[in-house]
């Protein structure tokens, strides 16, 4: 049955895109910047080789789940494309979801049947708890996370953690 399988949903900004360690000005620079000044900010240590190790462990059901308005969605699906994310990571193009709220997340979460969730802000995982088992909340937090989450401060202890859960629900996972 379909249903029962696992399946990852990985916020991008501050978790793929790491806006605010750009040279250029944080954040900013991804925002409002020029194309070339957007298409430099850096990507999150680890991010994307660990996404590569995850896809297949996931059967390739993973997708990107984002908020933003018209424009940062544009500079994003740009940057994915500059920084050749979709070959890199394993991601398919159309495995890219974007909504206007945060408290949208909830409604791709449930239509994609997401069983794990990475994103670094806990707005999202408090809009998602009971539609997602598995929650991440990524890199420093400023509250301590609930008992509902998982903190996860760096790619590595995504890893860890994912692969510990795919174990434990599947002994004969990889």
């Amino acid at each position: 049955m379909t249903e029962n399988l696992p399946r990852l949903g990985i916020d991008i900004g501050r978790v793929i895109i790491d806006g605010p360690a750009h040279p250029g000005g944080g954040d900013t620079a991804f925002f409002s910047g020029d194309e070339a000044t957007m298409l430099a900010t850096p990507e999150v240590p680890g991010a994307v080789e660990t996404i590569a190790r995850l896809v297949p462990l996931f059967g390739g059901r993973v997708w990107l789940v984002s908020k933003c308005g018209p424009r940062v969605q544009a500079r994003t699906l740009r940057w994915l494309a500059a920084h050749d994310f979709h070959r890199r990571s394993g991601i398919p193009r159309d495995h890219v979801r974007f909504c206007r709220a945060r408290a949208d997340k909830r409604a791709h979460c449930l239509d994609l049947t997401l069983t794990h969730f990475v994103d670094d802000h806990p707005e999202v995982h408090a809009a998602i708890r009971g539609a997602v088992a598995q929650q991440y909340f990524f890199g420093p937090q400023r509250r301590p996370v609930p008992a509902y989450g998982r903190p996860t401060p760096t790619w590595t202890d995504v890893e860890r953690l994912v692969v510990g859960s795919l174990r434990a629900a599947s002994p004969g996972h990889p």
